[in-house]
């Protein structure tokens, strides 16, 4: 039986922290403290006025607001970074929804697939060998080295645990197939996210992998409706139903649930939940 974890998203939390990305260092360290097992940053490389496009819903913010960078997206730095932090590194990628993104650095929007696919081919070889040799459509590599390697070495997907927030369309669940280690959903719909998982761990048992293997991180509810430590109650209530549509990680976001920079109290819900999820 995989044991479930919970998550501590960081999105927003900055507008009841002081407004500083000092803020989430401090949160980080709290929340590590308290028992979290994982604290999820998020990151745009850009931000073009069209939100409306977002797929998910209502953007959640102005164009203008804050995306602090976690990290710069390179396969040597993540390895670094798993080195540092002794194999605990986890990257959530996607191909993003907004053309300007892909503008603003020269690409073409339609080809974000084989970007994607290239670069996720790339990854493997310089996170496991060296020299590499690279023959793509967008990435080529002669005889180069890359090192260090991630501390990780999984031997069933990538080294580093590699999480898709993809829509579960058949050719996205043979990539998480074949190189995830889990499937970020975006959405608390019980129907989606076990209509998802259940095709993810078909393709699984397809490309020769044990689906029972398979991640997934599953947002809690959140009513902005409710004041925050209602809504809190309200997202602990939906934790059952998350696990039961087949999460393993439930995230709770940082900034709907905190009010007067309680961030104590949102920390020590959480904290008990993964307790009562561990017994």
């Amino acid at each position: 039986m995989v044991r479930v974890k919970v998550a501590l998203g960081t999105f927003g939390a900055q507008d009841k922290l002081g407004g500083s990305v000092t803020s989430f260092i401090e949160l980080a360290k709290a929340a590590d403290a308290a028992g979290i097992d994982q604290i999820v940053f998020t990151d745009h490389v850009i931000m073009g006025d069209n939100t409306e496009r977002y797929p998910y819903g209502p953007f959640p913010v102005l164009p203008e607001y804050p995306w602090f960078e976690p990290l710069t997206l390179l396969a040597k730095t993540i390895a670094t970074l798993d080195q540092l932090a002794n194999g605990r590194v986890d990257l959530g990628i996607g191909v993003g929804w907004q053309k300007e993104e892909y503008q603003s650095q020269g690409l073409d929007f339609g080809k974000r697939f084989q970007y994607f696919d290239d670069q996720l081919l790339a990854l493997q070889q310089l996170w496991q060998q060296a020299p590499v040799q690279i023959d793509t459509p967008t990435v080529k590599m002669e005889k180069l080295y890359s090192l260090p390697y991630p501390k990780q070495q999984h031997a069933s997907c990538m080294p580093v645990p590699l999480w898709f927030g993809l829509a579960p369309l058949a050719k996205n669940c043979e990539r998480i197939a074949n190189f995830g280690a889990g499937w970020i959903p975006i959405s608390w719909d019980y129907d989606y996210i076990k209509s998802g998982a259940d095709k993810i761990r078909d393709a699984m048992l397809k490309a020769g992998r044990d689906p029972e293997t398979l991640q997934i991180r599953a947002h809690a509810v959140i009513d902005h409706s409710l004041p925050p430590k209602a809504a809190l109650q309200h997202a602990l209530d939906s934790v059952e139903t998350l696990v039961k549509a087949g999460a393993t990680i439930i995230e709770f976001e940082t900034a709907p649930f905190i009010e007067d920079d309680d961030v104590e109290f949102l920390l020590e819900k959480v904290s008990a939940l993964s307790a009562n999820l561990k017994a």
